[in-house]
């Protein structure tokens, strides 16, 4: 049985979000601090680039238009895959996000890559669950679709180029097969967030009726 407190809710993307905020001041105080954190095509020398680009933002447009999806979405995600799971998603993927992409930019940063593997992840966990993208109102698998289309897109030179579209297409991807893997492990197991269930035992239910139905 697991222990209750591993499954309680750590509000992780509320952390991570004040993290990115700690940093992106760190950014504007420190003299040179975002060139040695941000991702280069160098990182290879240099690997510690993959985890630190995550928290820097290069503009608050981009810190505050993170962190709102960050917030929003990955507390949707935690409470339904747990806490654990959720940090790991979003550094695994952030930084393979980074991995994948690093040689096709001179220069990037940014938690978008692991952002989106929160939204692909809830795609496939939460297909139907309506969310406002695009200016209008759809169902979450939608949404993704436009998103990967938009990367794909944009891979192939349409749309803001200063955006990193791999990075993008990269952590979408990584969360989709990850939510899959999850609906396929848990799809016979009474766990919280994918099939769970109440069960009341007959006992339980002749001490209720003896407290409150006489």
């Amino acid at each position: 049985m697991d222990n209750i407190n591993n499954k309680r809710i750590r509000y992780y993307s509320v952390w991570l979000s004040l993290v990115c905020v700690l940093v992106f001041i760190i950014q504007n105080i420190i003299p040179g601090f975002t060139e040695t954190f941000y991702l280069t095509q160098d990182a290879l020398t240099r690997p510690w680039q993959f985890l630190t680009a995550i928290f820097l933002h290069g503009s608050v447009a981009h810190l505050l238009y993170n962190i709102f999806a960050l917030i929003l979405f990955g507390i949707m995600l935690e409470t339904i895959i747990w806490s654990k799971k959720f940090l790991g998603l979003f550094l695994i993927s952030g930084i393979l996000a980074n991995i994948a992409s690093f040689h096709f930019y001179s220069a990037s940063l940014g938690a978008s890559g692991a952002i989106m593997a929160i939204l692909g992840c809830l795609a496939v966990l939460r297909p139907l669950m309506t969310v406002w993208a695009f200016n209008l109102p759809m169902p979450m698998f939608i949404a993704a679709l436009l998103w990967v289309g938009g990367s794909v897109l944009g891979i192939f030179g349409f749309g803001d180029q200063s955006t990193g579209h791999l990075a993008h297409l990269s952590g979408i991807v990584l969360g989709v097969c990850y939510g899959f893997y999850l609906r396929f492990r848990y799809r016979n197991k009474n766990q919280a967030g994918f099939t769970q269930k109440i069960v009341l035992d007959e006992n339980s239910m002749r001490k209720w009726e003896e407290g409150y139905l006489r």
